[in-house]
């Protein structure tokens, strides 16, 4: 019978001491060590699946969208700290009334925010969401074969 709790071989009270008559407590066998089975197997369908070049897919088309948000968002964000701290003059000005520069650039902080989550969520709904669940039930076929037909 194999534990497969990643934090099994984590200190725990009374590791190393000794037992009631003396002799040291028997170490208990690290979780992470290869063993053979249906343990390893359902591990490898695991690295294999990461290997893959639809996994592979799916992790491109997520860092092709990221990224260039990531960067995008930042920067406008820098810029508009960096304007509110260097140019008050320039936020300063007014546009209509008493709405001015800084006001309508805080405001398209929060109006990218909300641009940048919803063009999130449509990219992964049209272009990774299948694509995962795909994969996802592929590897959970392979790793219920891979343990004798139970998951």
């Amino acid at each position: 019978m194999t534990y497969e709790d990643p934090w099994y071989d984590a200190p725990a009270s009374g590791w190393g001491e000794r037992d009631g008559v003396g002799m040291p407590v028997p170490v208990v066998p690290s979780a992470r060590e290869e063993r053979s089975g249906p343990g390893a197997r359902a591990r490898d369908v695991y690295v294999e699946v990461q290997r893959s070049e639809a996994f592979q897919e799916v992790r491109s088309r997520y860092r092709r969208f990221v990224v260039p948000g990531v960067a995008v968002f930042l920067s406008w964000y820098v810029g508009y700290v960096i304007a509110a701290t260097t140019a008050p003059g320039l936020m300063a000005r007014p546009v209509a009334g008493a709405v001015n520069v800084g006001m309508l650039a805080g405001l398209g902080q929060f109006l990218s925010t909300f641009l940048l989550t919803w063009a999130y969520a449509r990219h992964a709904r049209l272009r990774r969401d299948r694509a995962a669940l795909e994969l996802r039930w592929d590897t959970q076929e392979l790793a219920r074969g891979a343990q004798g037909g139970a998951l």
